[in-house]
C-alpha cells in the first residue's frame, strides 16, 4: 500500500512539473515578439541592429529637424546630444509631439533610418521616459525641469 502512495506522490510531482516546464516556454514563447530593448541614438550608432530587430528609441526630437511629406508621412531626427539618427514615421503623431520634447519610438533599423511604427510624446511638461532621462545624462545634456 505504501508503494502505491509514493508512486503516486512521485507522478504528481513528475506531472506537476512538467506542466511548470511547458507553462514557462509557452509564456517565453508568447513573449518573444513582445518585448523591445531600448537604445539611445549614441548606441544605436555605436552598434547598429539588424534590420529585423524591433526596439524602442527614445532621445529628443531635434530642432529644425521635422517635415512633413506627402500624406502622413513624417520624417525627423532624434538626438541625445551624443548622437542624431533620422526617423520617418508614417501615420498621425501624437497632440504633444513637437521639436526639441522627449519621444518614444518603437520600430526597426534600416540603411541609416529608424522606421517608426509607433511613436509616444510626452504627456506634460515635466514628464520624460526614464530610459530617455538615462541616456540623455549619460550624455550630460540632460537638464532638471524648473521646479523639481
Amino acid at each position: 500500500m505504501k508503494t502505491l502512495k509514493k508512486k503516486r506522490r512521485v507522478q504528481v510531482i513528475f506531472i506537476t512539473l512538467a506542466a511548470l516546464l511547458i507553462s514557462t516556454v509557452l509564456i517565453g514563447y508568447a513573449l518573444r515578439d513582445g518585448i523591445n530593448f531600448f537604445r539611445s541614438p549614441s548606441q544605436i550608432m555605436a552598434e547598429p541592429p539588424a534590420s529585423n530587430e524591433v526596439f524602442r528609441i527614445g532621445g529628443l526630437v531635434e530642432e529644425g529637424s521635422l517635415q512633413r511629406g506627402e500624406g502622413k508621412t513624417i520624417r525627423f531626427n532624434v538626438t541625445d546630444g551624443g548622437a542624431v539618427v533620422p526617423v520617418l514615421f508614417t501615420g498621425v503623431l501624437p497632440d504633444l509631439f513637437a521639436e526639441n520634447q522627449g519621444m518614444v519610438g518603437t520600430g526597426t533599423y534600416v540603411d541609416g533610418v529608424f522606421h517608426a511604427t509607433e511613436i509616444l510624446a510626452k504627456h506634460d511638461e515635466d514628464y520624460m521616459p526614464k530610459e530617455v532621462i538615462d541616456s540623455l545624462k549619460e550624455q550630460g545634456v540632460y537638464q532638471e525641469p524648473n521646479g523639481s
